[in-house]
This record gives C-alpha cells, sequence and structure tokens, in this order.
C-alpha cells in the first residue's frame, strides 16, 4: 500500500537521526498513528503518511493525534498537493526507501504523566510486535494488542 511505503521510508530516516518507531501505533481506541517515532532525548513524533488527495480527505480524525505528540507532521510523496497541508504542521516528503524533513513541526511538549504512560504503551507495543514475529503462534494467547 502507498501509503506504508512512505511509512518505510519515514521510520528510515528517523532511524538515521536515533529514533526509533512503531508503525500503526494505536495511543487510544479509534485512533491509529501511521508512525509514531521516540526520539533520543524522550521526545514523540506523530507523523501521518498521505498518499493521495483522496487520502487526505477522508481522514477526519487527525486533529485527534495533535495531543498525542511533542510534534506533529505529514509525510507526503514529492507529487502530493502541499497546499492541502495547513502550514503549521511539520512536512516530510517520503518515498519508500528514504525522507527528507522539509519543515520542522512546532514543539508542544507532552505533560509529564502522559509522556510515562505513552513510553509504557510503546515499549509493550514494539515487545507485543517482537514476540509476534519471533513467535507467531504466541498472537492467539496474548489476543490483540489495546
Amino acid at each position: 500500500m502507498p501509503g506504508q511505503l512512505l511509512a518505510r521510508g519515514v521510520c528510515r530516516h528517523l532511524l538515521g537521526h536515533g529514533f526509533v518507531c512503531i508503525e500503526e501505533f494505536v495511543p487510544s481506541r479509534g485512533l491509529r498513528i501511521d508512525v509514531f517515532a521516540l526520539g533520543p532525548k524522550g521526545e514523540f513524533w506523530v507523523i501521518e503518511c498521505k498518499s493521495s488527495r483522496a487520502d487526505f480527505q477522508g481522514d477526519h480524525k487527525w486533529q485527534g493525534y495533535l495531543e498525542w505528540g511533542d510534534r506533529y507532521f505529514w509525510a507526503v510523496d514529492e507529487a502530493f498537493p502541499e497546499d492541502l497541508l495547513a502550514p503549521e504542521n511539520g512536512l516530510i516528503i517520503a518515498d519508500s526507501y528514504d525522507a527528507e524533513i522539509i519543515r520542522m513541526a512546532p514543539e508542544t511538549r507532552l505533560a509529564p504523566a502522559r509522556r510515562k504512560a505513552l513510553l509504557q504503551r510503546f515499549a509493550r507495543h514494539a515487545a507485543r510486535r517482537l514476540h509476534g514475529f519471533r513467535d507467531p503462534g504466541v498472537a492467539a494467547l496474548i489476543g490483540p494488542e489495546n
């Protein structure tokens, strides 16, 4: 899927800056962040990948993601009509192999209690995924991620 290819390029790029990423992270029921990145200083970035105008216009939940990170970015390919995107959000141009941060998102620091809860959720989510890759049969035992 095109959005997943953008996410891969974003994750590769951010890894070079010391970030680790989880794709399709669920911070709260009804929300799914395309790329949730944890930086070397404990900062959280939310990156929403949009592969087309229709993909962007069909997303009515993106503003609900703003409260889950210290910075919020859109990741699009170079053919995407950038004028659709709010200029107050960060902008990343990506393909399936790499990305470039074009516009840095403003920082809005998370509250300490939310940061702690997100860090624990991030760690548990990553560990569950790793366990699932290592032992695919374990998914039936542990149930879905929450």
